[in-house]
C-alpha cells in the first residue's frame, strides 16, 4: 500500500520505470470487463512494385482475427522486463473492453501489436512506388472503462543489468541555457530541442514506449545472430546501445551523438562519440546502422545516408525508425482547430526554419534508394495519443505517447515557438490548451511511425553511389 502511495506521487514522467513488459498471452487473452472481436492491421511495404499517384499502398479489406505469423528472416531477441505505471488518476479515464487478437498476415509482413496503414494526407508526388500487403483498418476505441489496476505495478519485476561496465568516452560537455532549458552547444549548434534531464527521461521512456510497440524487438534488419560492428547514428542516452551490448556481447557498439549525456559506465561492447554525423564516419564493415528519431532533425540526410553507405560493409543492413510529425485522426472526433493539431502545425513551421522536416520520415523511401541501397522494405504503425483504444497493449503505449507527448510541449514552447515570433505568454497558453486537450479521451488522435530498413547490395554495384558534383 505505500509503495502504491509513494509511486502515485511521482511525476508522470518517471512513471515509465515501472511499467510491465507484456507478454504475449496478455496481449491477446486479458482480463476485462467486456469480451468482443476486433482487429490490428498491419501495413508493410516494399519498394518493387508501384502504387497509385499519390504514393500509398493499395488496400485490401479487413482481415479476420487470427494468430500473428512469425517472421523467420527478422531477428527478434527477447524483450527485457519493463517495470509498470501506477495510474490511480490516469484509469479513471482509462477506457476498455476487450483485446483483439493480432490479425494474420501474408507471409511478407512482420507481425506486431500495432500495425496499422497510414491513410490521412496524401504522398508527395515525388514519392516512389510502395507495394505490398495490407490490411485496412482503423484502432479500436474502448466503449467501457478499464479496470482500476490495470497499470498498477507489479511485484517480482527484474530489472535487466548489464554484462560489466567500463569507462565511456565523451569529451565536449559545453552547453547552453535558453527558455529555462540546457541545450548542448557542440560546434555552436542551434538543434530546436534541449538536452537537459527532463528530455533525456522523455528519451528513455519513448524506448520504453518503443519496445512494447515493436513487442521486443531492438531492429527489423535482418542481420543474423551474431553481428560484429552496430553503429547507433544519434544515441541520445545512449540505452539503444547498451542494450544492444547486452544482446550482442560479441559485437562492437558504437553510439554517435553531438551531445555528450551518455552514461560513464557502459557495458566493455559499448562505447560512445561525440561527433556530428554529418562529418565522415571512421567506422568500415560494419553490420547494422541504427537511427531512431533522427530524419527530422537531420539537415542533409542525403550526405549521412552516403557515409551510411561507406560505412557498412557489403550486405549491411540500415535502419530508420521514425516518427511523422502530424496528429492524425481516422473517425473525425479531431475537430480541424484542434489544440494539439495546432501545437504540432506550429511545431512543423518551427523545424522548417532550422532547415528541418518533420514530414521526412514517410518520404524516406527515395531517399535510401537514391543513396544506392536496394531490399528497400518499411512497416508503419499507428500509435494512439493517450489511452483511448480498445487493445490493452496499444492502451499502455498510448499512455507512453501522451506523456512523451506531455513532457516535449514545454520544450516546443522555447526555441521552435522563440523562432516563429510567438510572445512568451502567448506560448504558454497554447501549450495550456494543447495539455487540456489531450485529456478528452474521446478525440482519437494518434502518430504513425515508420520503420525504414535497407540493404547495402553485393558485389560490383556496392560502390554505386558517388558524391554530388561541385558546381
Amino acid at each position: 500500500m505505500f509503495s502504491c502511495h509513494l509511486l502515485a506521487a511521482l511525476s508522470p514522467s518517471l512513471l515509465f520505470l515501472f511499467l510491465p513488459r507484456q507478454t504475449a498471452s496478455s496481449r491477446q487473452t486479458p482480463h476485462l470487463i467486456e469480451t468482443s472481436s476486433g482487429d490490428t492491421s498491419h501495413e508493410f511495404f516494399s519498394m518493387s512494385r508501384p502504387t497509385d499517384e499519390a504514393g500509398t499502398a493499395p488496400t485490401t479489406a479487413p482481415t479476420t482475427a487470427a494468430a500473428a505469423v512469425p517472421v523467420a528472416t527478422v531477428a527478434s531477441p527477447a524483450a527485457p522486463s519493463i517495470p509498470t505505471p501506477t495510474t490511480d488518476a490516469v484509469s479513471a479515464s482509462v477506457v476498455a473492453s476487450a483485446t483483439a487478437p493480432l490479425a494474420t498476415l501474408p507471409a511478407v509482413s512482420i507481425a506486431s501489436p500495432a500495425t496499422i496503414p497510414e491513410t490521412p494526407e496524401p504522398a508527395p508526388a515525388h514519392e516512389p512506388s510502395l507495394t505490398g500487403s495490407v490490411a485496412s483498418s482503423i484502432i479500436e476505441a474502448a466503449s467501457q472503462p478499464g479496470e482500476e489496476d490495470e497499470f498498477d505495478p507489479v511485484e517480482g519485476y527484474e530489472t535487466s543489468s548489464s554484462l560489466a561496465s567500463t569507462s565511456a568516452e565523451s569529451s565536449i560537455y559545453a552547453h547552453t541555457f535558453e527558455h529555462g532549458r540546457r541545450y548542448h552547444y557542440f560546434k555552436n549548434s542551434r538543434y530546436p530541442l534541449p538536452d537537459d534531464d527532463v528530455e533525456q527521461s522523455r528519451e528513455d521512456m519513448k524506448h520504453a514506449m518503443m519496445l512494447e510497440l515493436t513487442d521486443g524487438k531492438l531492429f527489423y534488419a535482418p542481420i543474423g545472430d551474431n553481428p560484429q560492428e552496430i553503429l547507433d547514428i544519434g544515441t541520445g542516452t545512449g540505452i539503444w546501445a547498451i542494450e544492444c551490448g547486452d544482446r550482442f556481447p560479441s559485437a562492437h557498439i558504437r553510439g554517435m551523438d553531438m551531445s555528450p549525456i551518455q552514461p560513464v559506465w557502459v557495458p566493455p561492447n559499448v562505447d560512445f562519440l561525440v561527433d556530428d554525423c554529418s562529418n565522415e564516419w571512421l567506422s568500415k564493415n560494419v553490420d547494422l546502422v541504427h537511427f531512431r528519431f533522427m530524419a527530422m532533425v537531420l539537415r542533409d540526410m542525403p550526405n549521412v545516408l552516403r557515409q551510411c553507405y561507406k560505412s557498412l560493409k557489403p550486405g549491411g543492413w540500415v535502419e530508420m525508425q521514425e516518427l511523422l510529425g502530424v496528429v492524425m485522426c481516422d473517425d473525425n472526433t479531431m475537430k480541424p482547430d484542434d489544440a494539439l493539431k495546432y501545437v504540432y502545425k506550429l511545431a512543423d513551421d518551427a523545424f522548417t526554419k532550422f532547415g528541418l522536416n518533420v514530414k521526412l520520415a514517410r518520404e524516406l523511401g527515395p531517399v535510401l534508394r537514391d543513396a544506392g541501397f536496394t531490399n528497400i522494405q518499411c512497416v508503419a504503425k499507428k500509435v494512439p495519443i493517450g489511452v483511448w483504444a480498445r487493445n490493452k497493449t496499444l492502451r499502455l503505449i498510448g499512455l507512453y505517447q501522451k506523456m512523451a507527448v506531455a513532457d516535449i510541449l514545454g520544450a516546443l514552447a522555447g526555441r521552435p515557438f522563440a523562432a516563429l515570433g510567438i510572445p512568451p505568454v502567448e506560448r504558454e497558453v497554447i501549450i495550456a490548451h494543447a495539455r487540456k486537450a489531450m485529456e478528452d479521451t474521446s478525440v482519437h488522435r494518434y502518430f504513425t511511425y515508420y520503420f525504414w530498413y535497407a540493404q547495402k547490395p553485393y558485389g560490383y554495384e556496392a560502390e554505386r553511389p558517388s558524391e554530388p558534383a561541385s558546381p
